[in-house]
């Protein structure tokens, strides 16, 4: 007597039927392209450790803007890499600084791109940390204490001049406890009720950051960032992270980085009834640009199979440096 089974590959046999039943599908308009814009003139610097990435300055901006939007891409996300640093970020916050100036000419020669602000004070502090820093002697040594409390005046300061010059999301990264409160009302407060926030909720102390710091300049001057971001060994932390945000005022929630945490945006998907959103991460990028330069992979199949699982695993939205890559492909 033979064992009844279910005919699974009725369902896969042809591309056409295999379409007609895929549960995950991507589109363009669910990618958020970073973008690193720098001072100076006719700068279009590419980023060693991420091929295909490049430092812009505003004059030359045009070519990669027309690009992301012709793709059917909606948004952008901008880091800032600006001409001096201080102790206390003042470029992060000035009205005149390169994030503000790059937001005002996006929405001048394309107000339907949306332009999400990064907003931390890593790229804009002499000391690479995301917040004020207390420096003291320990031991005979000079150490840093990263302040939370203080910072958030600053991370608002920054976050209100960044919608002052236009920025329809407001995205902080910085880590600090209770910033999601303090970025909302410092909004409010000025009339910026209406903005979004794209909390990075939960944000890890990652090694896949590596490249990101090459390209704006970012690493720290001393210790590391594990006091104020999370040990990639924590799941359950993620939920009083991401409830904390919510109750705050969040709009969305981010996953930081997201390859190696899909089980936690999942949960994160599952427990708070938010829009997700997930970074593919420049050492996620860089890795696999690696492998593909050295012909080891197909490039196309495997960031399309890694942004599928992104997207699988609960994330409505996705910011990846793969952005016009996986476009193109989906159009063709």
């Amino acid at each position: 007597m033979s064992v009844p089974f279910t005919r699974h590959r009725r369902l896969r046999q042809s591309a056409a039927i295999r379409s007609m039943v895929r549960e995950t599908v991507l589109n363009p308009a669910d990618f958020i392209q970073p973008i690193y814009v720098t001072f100076g003139t006719g700068v279009k610097q590419e980023i060693s450790s991420m091929p295909g990435v490049y430092r812009f300055s505003l004059d030359q901006l045009e070519e990669e803007l027309k690009e992301i939007s012709e793709l059917g891409i909606p948004a952008v996300l901008l880091f800032g890499i600006p001409e001096t640093k201080d102790s206390v970020g003042t470029s992060a916050f000035v009205d005149n600084g390169i994030v503000q100036e790059a937001t005002r000419l996006i929405k001048s020669r394309y107000p339907e791109l949306l332009v999400v602000a990064d907003t931390c004070l890593c790229e804009f502090t002499d000391h690479g940390h995301c917040g004020m820093v207390h420096m003291h002697e320990h031991d005979g040594e000079i150490c840093g204490e990263v302040l939370n409390d203080e910072s958030l005046e600053v991370l608002v300061r920054t976050a209100v001049s960044q919608a002052r010059a236009g920025a329809d999301i407001i995205a902080p990264s910085n880590m600090m406890d209770g910033f999601v409160q303090a970025i909302r009302q410092g909004l409010d407060l000025e009339g910026f009720s209406h903005i979004p926030i794209m909390s990075y909720s939960v944000k890890y102390a990652s090694a896949f950051y590596g490249p990101f710091r090459e390209a704006a300049d970012s690493a720290p001057q001393f210790g590391d960032r594990k006091s104020y971001q999370m040990d990639p060994a924590n799941a359950r932390e993620a939920l009083r992270e991401a409830e904390s945000d919510v109750l705050e005022g969040a709009d969305m929630l981010m996953v930081k980085p997201s390859l190696s945490y899909l089980d936690v945006m999942r949960t994160i998907k599952d427990q708070f009834d938010l829009p997700l959103v997930a970074y593919n991460v420049s050492g996620e990028y860089a890795m696999v640009k690696a492998a593909a330069l050295q012909g080891w992979i197909d490039e196309k199949a495997m960031v399309m199979e890694i942004l599928t699982s992104m997207k699988r695993a609960g994330a409505d939205m996705i910011i990846t440096y793969s952005a016009k890559d996986a476009a193109r492909w989906l159009k063709q």
